[in-house]
């Protein structure tokens, strides 16, 4: 039953989320000079692509992998389909190819049968993974532990930053972007910043909403992805994740004054379209709430200003709390979903 006595900051999530900015900095310490190890090994023997195999909160940070990877280093990133292996029990031709494995629990059956079958391929394998013991951790042929420390409620908050920021972390690595190993080195104070950030205009606005979309383009689309999981999963409010680019083509008939937008926006080479896109809701009459910079006519969630790869990773920091919020608001526990689990084992 609904927990209507509940105050938002008694929760887990909000504890767990709140833990984010020390999450990475230990993170970063203590995987430091793996990363820098895989890199210069990346460099010398670049892979011919990168294939990522994940499940849920896991997965979109998968999707925020294949456009930071594509746009930063160049090499076409795909999502493994891991029924392939632990279903069909067949694999697709993996040689030379990156595997990086991204989970909070790796005992998943199903990811465990994925990178076993990349690796009998031919790739060379990498877990992100959260528990360091953990079966996953044992497969690979490198471990970079989440450090995230444990992640009791159900709803994965700092586990999925810490997994954006270990991709970000080989990325700068990897292509040895000064700027934005720069901007690593702050991301741990502007995670705070964000956590302080008020969204109470998003509480206020979906308490009694019954749907919305959540929007993103390039490396943002990820966030959006989580945000729309997030808001099933804590707060029974059905939310569907599109592109900026996508969501014209069919979805944009349900947009209105009673199906509001959440966008996610960074300062980068998607920004024009996204204010395009908000523009055009807005003077349709739609609701639109908006993360970055702000657009006339929407409502504006507050960020840290940062480097434009960073940006998603404080946005959805700050959107966690916002959640939360909204999940006890409605009559919902956030750390108890109904019929959820923390750890699915999906064959």
């Amino acid at each position: 039953m609904p927990d209507t006595m509940l105050n938002p900051q008694d929760t887990l999530m909000f504890a767990e989320a709140a833990e984010a900015g020390a999450v990475i900095a230990r993170q970063f310490a203590a995987n430091a000079e793996t990363v820098k190890a895989l890199a210069a090994s990346l460099r010398a023997n670049p892979p011919r692509g990168i294939v990522t195999c994940a499940r849920g909160s896991s997965d979109h940070a998968a999707t925020f992998a294949k456009y930071l990877f594509e746009t930063r280093l160049g090499l076409l990133t795909t999502s493994a389909a891991p029924s392939i292996a632990s279903v069909y029990g067949t694999a697709p031709a993996l040689a030379d190819m990156l595997a990086i494995a991204i989970s909070q629990s790796g005992k998943s059956p199903d990811i465990l049968a994925t990178v076993d079958a990349a690796k009998s391929a031919g790739a060379r394998t990498v877990a992100m993974v959260n528990v360091a013991d953990s079966p996953l951790a044992g497969q690979v042929d490198t471990l970079l532990p989440l450090h995230a420390g444990p992640e009791r409620s159900v709803a994965a908050t700092k586990s999925y930053i810490a997994s954006i920021a270990s991709l970000l972390n080989l990325a700068a690595h990897w292509s040895e972007d000064a700027e934005l190993l720069a901007a690593l080195e702050t991301a741990p104070a502007l995670l705070a910043q964000a956590w302080a950030c008020d969204w109470t205009p998003l509480v206020e606005q979906l308490a009694t909403a019954r749907g919305l979309y959540v929007i993103g383009r390039g490396i943002g689309f990820g966030i959006a992805q989580e945000a729309a999981l997030k808001f099933k999963e804590t707060s029974g409010l059905h939310a569907e994740a599109f592109s900026a680019a996508e969501v014209k083509h069919g979805p944009m008939a349900l947009v209105g004054p009673d199906f509001p937008l959440l966008v996610f926006r960074q300062a980068d080479e998607t920004a024009e379209s996204v204010d395009e896109l908000v523009r055009e809701v807005v003077a349709r009459g739609g609701q639109v709430l908006i993360a970055g910079e702000p657009v006339d006519g929407a409502i504006h969630l507050p960020v840290p200003a940062a480097h434009p790869a960073i940006e998603p990773m404080l946005q959805v920091q700050a959107f966690y709390r916002a959640v939360n919020a909204l999940s006890v608001r409605r009559g919902f526990n956030p750390d108890q979903p109904p019929h959820l689990a923390k750890v699915t084992e999906t064959l």
